[in-house]
């Protein structure tokens, strides 16, 4: 065990208070940063063995991609137009003195550069959590996510996202209701009075 191990995982824990920034300007409650990861990462697991990718690192990017934001928090479109961030000063002094701060700086590298199908993968995921959740808020009546998920998330398909299973996916985003995971078709409950099975 390295020297600030702790220190770090005390610090990961409190990415759960850590909104997303585009809270400002949607009305439903947004994820905080750990649930963006937690889902982003299951994503790019079912993105990564559709894409035959290595597994395990894509799996690694995913859950430090954003870890950053402890320190930097986060920033949306708008704010990119006004606020430079010191992401690599907060990796580094994150993750400095841990197991992981070697092979970290190694995969956030790879992932900034966007070469490799596993950082792709990546950005993908993390594209498509923004369209599961856009689509979650729309569905409670948020117009600001209607809009959003309206007039600029067709330009992420055509231009953002890297390969043809995270394509697949954003067209399925669109058209599947948020409930239907839990409804049978008719729409009724899913009931079982003898217990699951």
């Amino acid at each position: 065990m390295a020297k600030r191990d702790i220190d770090f995982l005390f610090e990961i824990g409190t990415l759960r208070n850590v909104p997303r920034a585009w809270q400002q300007i949607l009305t439903g409650k947004v994820q905080n940063i750990s649930e963006h990861i937690f889902r982003t990462t299951m994503i790019a697991w079912i993105i990564a063995v559709a894409e035959k990718a290595d597994v395990s690192k894509v799996l690694k990017i995913c859950l430090i991609h954003d870890i950053a934001e402890s320190r930097a928090s986060d920033i949306a479109f708008l704010h990119r137009e006004y606020v430079t961030r010191y992401e690599k000063l907060a990796d580094d002094h994150i993750f400095k003195d841990t197991e992981l701060e070697k092979e970290v700086h190694s995969l956030l590298k790879e992932y900034a550069e966007r070469k490799s199908l596993e950082s792709k993968i990546v950005k993908d995921a993390d594209n498509l959590d923004v369209d599961l959740e856009l689509k979650e808020l729309a569905r409670i009546g948020d117009t600001s996510a209607l809009s959003m998920q309206k007039d600029h998330r067709p330009h992420i398909r055509t231009k953002k996202l890297y390969t043809k299973t995270a394509k697949k996916m954003w067209d399925d985003i669109q058209k599947t209701n948020p409930n239907a995971w839990h409804q049978v078709l008719t729409g009724k409950w899913v009931r079982n009075d003898k217990g699951a099975k």
